[in-house]
């Protein structure tokens, strides 16, 4: 699912109202990777409900997206401009990391724009209130990673899982 049908989707769609495309309790698992700091941050509390009600009863949802809290050290210790890291789309910069690739969004992409940001405790929080029995949060990297617990997800399980494909959440916070 995306919002931009250039992408090629097999959905195109925006994650705050799922109801056009999914029924209650369609889903085992949401993946959700660099979407949310697109919405404005009022919206993130709505695509997280709609992750929940779009989920079963034993489902979970995993999620990426920059951790802000990093993005704002390297901000302020190396300044807007440095590269931090090279990607597929060229350097990454803390410009790019809180606002957006600056260069996708010049070529009119504007759907790339990060309109919020989310650090770790802000995340778990907003996962609670979205109804979500229980939320795990880590920073790694550059990035904020949150697991988010349906009543009957089988933690151990998940987290078992997570660690084989070489996402280790099971470990103390940072």
């Amino acid at each position: 699912m995306d919002v931009d049908a250039r992408a090629a989707p097999d959905v195109v769609g925006s994650m705050i109202d799922l109801r056009p495309h999914f029924a209650d309790a369609t889903f085992d698992a949401i993946w959700s990777s660099h979407s949310l700091e697109h919405l404005h941050d009022h919206e993130i509390p709505q695509a997280l409900a709609e992750f929940r009600r779009v989920l079963k009863s034993d489902g979970f949802a995993l999620i990426t997206c920059p951790d802000l809290e990093t993005v704002m050290t390297l901000f302020l210790e190396h300044g807007p401009d440095h590269v931090v890291y090279q990607s597929s789309v060229g350097p990454i910069t803390p410009l790019d990391m809180m606002f957006g690739h600056v260069r996708s969004i010049a070529a009119g992409n504007l759907h790339m724009a990060h309109r919020s940001g989310l650090t770790a405790e802000r995340l778990g929080g907003l996962l609670l209130q979205a109804g979500f029995t229980e939320a795990i949060t880590r920073r790694q990297s550059f990035d904020l990673w949150g697991l988010a617990l349906m009543s009957d997800a089988d933690r151990n399980s998940i987290l078992r899982r997570l660690q084989e494909a070489g996402l280790d959440l099971s470990t103390s916070p940072e």
